[in-house]
C-alpha cells in the first residue's frame, strides 16, 4: 500500500486495485456513493446498481478526473432476475468482476406488532437476499481470475440491541451467518468474503430523518472517538478488504463504529 494526499489528509493507495472490476449494489447515495467514488479514485473500473437515477446522476457529476468513469445501471436488487441480468450487463461492459460490495439496504423504521408477511419478505429482499444471489452470480468471475473479494455490509444495530426496526436487525445479523457459511467454500478458490460492519454513519438521510439532540448525546456517550462516523470511513476499510493487502482475511467482521460496540 502507498499513501497519497487528499483534501481530508492522507489516504491509502492500493496499486492492486488499478483496473480491477468492482461492483457496488445500492451505490447512488450515502455509504454506497462513497464506495463508488473511492474505488474510482483508486483507478478501479467501478459499476454500481441502484434505482435512484437522480442520486446516481449527481454522483457521476461529482466523480471527475478518474481513470475510468463509473458505470451506472438502473436495477432493483430485490428482483433477483433483474439483479442477475444487471450483473451480466456490468460484466459485458467492464469485464470479469474481482470485487463485489453488497451494500444495498433500507433501515426503514417499523413496529413489530404492525408488520405483515409481505413486509417481512420485502425487508429480507432488500437487506439480505440480494447479497446471497449477487455473490452467487460473481463467483464464476472470481474463480476465473484466480481469486476475488466479496464485501457484505452488516450493521452493529443488532449487536447493541437497537429497537425500532426488528426486521432490519434480523437481516443484518444474518449477514454474518452468510459470511461464515461461505468463507471455507469460497476460500478454496482464493475468494475472500468478509462483513464490513458500520456503526451509526451520519449520511444525509440519517441527518434528515433521525439525528436529533438525543442522538447527538447518544453519540457522545457511546462512541470512544469523538465526531461523526462518515461514509468515507467505511469506504477506506472497503478499499483494504478489496485490495490484495487483505489476501489472508476472510470470514471476519470488520467493525467501523468509532468504538461504540
Amino acid at each position: 500500500m502507498q499513501s497519497t494526499m487528499t483534501a481530508d489528509g492522507p489516504m491509502g493507495r492500493y496499486p492492486s486495485l488499478d483496473g480491477r472490476a468492482v461492483l457496488v449494489t445500492g451505490g447512488a447515495t450515502g455509504i454506497g456513493a462513497a464506495f463508488v467514488e473511492h474505488f474510482a479514485r483508486q483507478g478501479a473500473r467501478v459499476a454500481f446498481l441502484d434505482i435512484d437515477d437522480a442520486g446516481a446522476g449527481a454522483l457521476l457529476g461529482r466523480v471527475a478526473g478518474v481513470p475510468y468513469r463509473p458505470l451506472y445501471l438502473h436495477c432493483d436488487a430485490t428482483d433477483v432476475t433483474a439483479l442477475q441480468a444487471g450483473i451480466d450487463a456490468v460484466r459485458d461492459r467492464i469485464g470479469p468482476l474481482g470485487v463485489l460490495v453488497n451494500n444495498a439496504a433500507n433501515d426503514v423504521r417499523h413496529r413489530f406488532g404492525d408488520t405483515t408477511a409481505a413486509d417481512f419478505e420485502r425487508n429480507v429482499a432488500v437487506n439480505l437476499r440480494h447479497q446471497y444471489f449477487a455473490t452467487q452470480a460473481v463467483v464464476g468471475d472470481m474463480r476465473g481470475l484466480g481469486g476475488g473479494s466479496v464485501i457484505c455490509l452488516g450493521s452493529t444495530s443488532w449487536m447493541i440491541k437497537n429497537a425500532g426496526y426488528p426486521m432490519y436487525t434480523m437481516a443484518k445479523s444474518a449477514v454474518h451467518g452468510l459470511v461464515n457459511g461461505l468463507a471455507r467454500e469460497l476460500g478454496r478458490e482464493r475468494i475472500r468474503i468478509n462483513a464490513l460492519v458500520p456503526g451509526w454513519v451520519i449520511t444525509d438521510k440519517q441527518r434528515r430523518l433521525w439525528l436529533d439532540a438525543e442522538g447527538e448525546a447518544q453519540i457522545r456517550r457511546s462512541q470512544c472517538l469523538p465526531g461523526y462516523l462518515q461514509p468515507d470511513d467505511l469506504a477506506r476499510m472497503a478499499l483494504f478488504l478489496a485490495a490484495d493487502d487483505s489476501r489472508m482475511c476472510t470470514g471476519q467482521q470488520f467493525i467501523v463504529d468509532g468504538g461504540w460496540v
